[in-house]
């Protein structure tokens, strides 16, 4: 054993590892249990070796961003299952993942909130700034009215893809059942067009087509506006990474399945602890973007040039 150690730190790298693949503390004792045999581990042991990882999401939250290269942000939010006050409740939380220069993902903010407010993402937006973010070119966001007002005014000259994705389901509630196919069809025919005229020409369509059957719906496609047609002016490899944040909904899909089997966590403060320890660790992968190779492209294009 190390001097002044209880235990080998094979042993705390093993509660790690099975904490962030869906243990708690008592799976954790059990499960060792056979191996530590007289020298078992109490609950409280087990609780302050997992707390480790908070010192390493308190480090993250507080580095310096000055040298990364973004491109693209997504930035959208979603809610966690915890437990307060002996109720389940859900939280929200904002998450902003950049794409860089060379097509990698990185995940940069996982900020809780009280609601997903103007004010809050402009504080999640500003600290990202104070620690040295850059504008990125493009901004993929869901139709959040405080998001895409933050984003404004924080950065101004960003351009904005509406998420095709969270545009669809705004329709599919403001239409009939009989209509919803339909409705979803015509839909898909902007969002998947082979070009941007193509896509404006089936926008057209979409609005003559149920202008009068259903006002709602083509008011709330109005209200996306040409915000959902953006990504068709970057490459067209890029086009289905582009239209939607579903890096961010994939995220928030790989927590669900590692918690089902708990349905919540304790706090909040643990909720993020393992959301930020899954990406760390790499148990939850973000990959390169569809058309990385097309980014070099996109920074020529975007770069002023001198006079």
């Amino acid at each position: 054993m190390p001097r002044y150690q209880r235990r080998m730190p094979e042993v705390n790298e093993a509660i790690v590892a099975t904490y962030l693949a869906g243990g708690n503390t008592r799976r954790i004792r059990g499960a060792l249990q056979p191996l530590l045999k007289a020298a078992p581990l109490s609950k409280s042991a087990v609780s302050r070796v997992v707390a480790t990882l908070k010192s390493s999401l308190e480090t993250w939250r507080t580095r310096s961003l000055a040298d990364i290269d973004v491109i693209y942000l997504y930035l959208d939010g979603f809610a966690l299952r915890v437990r307060s006050a002996g109720k389940v409740v859900s939280v929200p939380v904002l998450g902003v993942v950049a794409v860089l220069n060379d097509g990698r993902k990185q995940l940069l903010a996982l900020d809780l909130c009280g609601s997903e407010s103007f004010a809050a993402w402009t504080g999640c937006l500003a600290d990202l700034v104070a620690r040295g973010l850059r504008a990125p070119v493009l901004a993929v966001i869901d139709g959040n009215v405080g998001l895409r007002r933050a984003v404004s005014e924080v950065w101004p000259r960003a351009a904005v893809q509406r998420c095709c994705v969270h545009k669809l389901r705004n329709l599919e509630r403001k239409a009939p059942k009989h209509a919803l196919a339909e409705i979803r069809d015509d839909f898909h025919r902007i969002a998947y067009a082979t070009s941007a005229d193509a896509a404006r020409a089936a926008y057209a369509t979409f609005e003559r087509a149920w202008g009068k059957r259903c006002p709602g719906v083509v008011a709330s496609l109005r209200e996306g506006g040409d915000e959902l047609l953006t990504f068709f002016t970057f490459p067209k490899a890029q086009w289905k990474t582009l239209r939607t944040t579903n890096t961010i909904e994939r995220l928030h899909e790989e927590f669900r399945r590692r918690v089902k089997t708990q349905g919540s966590l304790p706090n909040e403060d643990a909720a993020v602890i393992l959301l930020f320890s899954l990406v760390a660790s790499g148990q939850v992968r973000l990959r390169k973007i569809d058309g990385w190779q097309k980014i070099a492209a996109v920074i020529r294009q975007h770069t002023p040039r001198a006079a």
